[in-house]
């Protein structure tokens, strides 16, 4: 019998490790050779191999053109490995109990604070009933957030308390958080210390497009759900 994709795949040690970091958020090349200690054509080489196998996508930095981020699809990810988990006995596709969020402080940033990061904090609220104290800011902030907002938040998951008014990231000087989220790169690479754990989410501006809300507000919601089975 043949050994499934998944193992093969991500049974190597420099491609489990890349697996690994991007696990916590996405990153560019760069900064994946500086975690794994290993030189920048053989991390691309692995990258690629992860890329043609479905596990890891990139996207062009909306802060540099010139650069990239590597993310880590975990949904791919979850498929495979119960595919694997299946392939060696049906017993182990069994799930288990969904985990609980315990209490944390998140802080989702981008810069208009006008669609991502508000879309963001809605759903994290709603996924946890209120468990988590979320907030949402922008690095410059647009004057209300954008009416796709509400509407894709209410069409697509019936959320009907959405917030109008957007918050400068000024606003919450001083305030510390567990988690800081950023969702566009320019919000990264602009984000202050807020002593908190940060990672980075790399998602396009949806603009004026509803069908691009939606599609954002899906790819959010996905990442949320992965965030939560995690430890806050």
């Amino acid at each position: 019998m043949d050994v499934p994709p998944f193992p093969r795949l991500a049974g190597h040690p420099l491609r489990w490790r890349l697996l690994t970091e991007l696990a916590g958020g996405d990153l560019r090349v760069r900064e994946l050779v500086a975690r794994v200690g290993q030189p920048q054509n053989l991390v691309s080489y692995h990258l690629r191999l992860l890329r043609d196998g479905g596990l890891v996508t990139t996207s062009r930095s909306a802060h540099d053109a010139r650069d990239a981020y590597y993310h880590l699809d975990l949904s791919r990810c979850a498929t495979e490995l119960t595919a694997t988990a299946s392939a060696l006995h049906p017993a182990l596709t069994t799930a288990g109990p969904e985990p609980v969020a315990g209490p944390a402080s998140v802080l989702f940033v981008c810069t208009g604070n006008s669609a991502r990061s508000p879309i963001a904090e809605a759903l994290l609220r709603y996924r946890t009933a209120g468990a988590v104290a979320v907030l949402s800011a922008g690095v410059r902030p647009k004057p209300r957030v954008h009416p796709h907002t509400a509407r894709v938040l209410r069409e697509s998951f019936g959320i009907e308390d959405t917030a109008s008014e957007t918050r400068h990231l000024t606003t919450l000087t001083g305030r510390r958080f567990d988690h800081v989220i950023t969702l566009c790169d320019r919000a990264r690479e602009n984000c202050p210390d807020f002593g908190a754990r940060v990672r980075h989410w790399s998602l396009p501006d949806p603009g004026d497009d509803y069908a691009a809300f939606t599609r954002t507000a899906v790819e959010i919601d996905t990442r949320v759900h992965h965030l939560l089975k995690e430890p806050l």
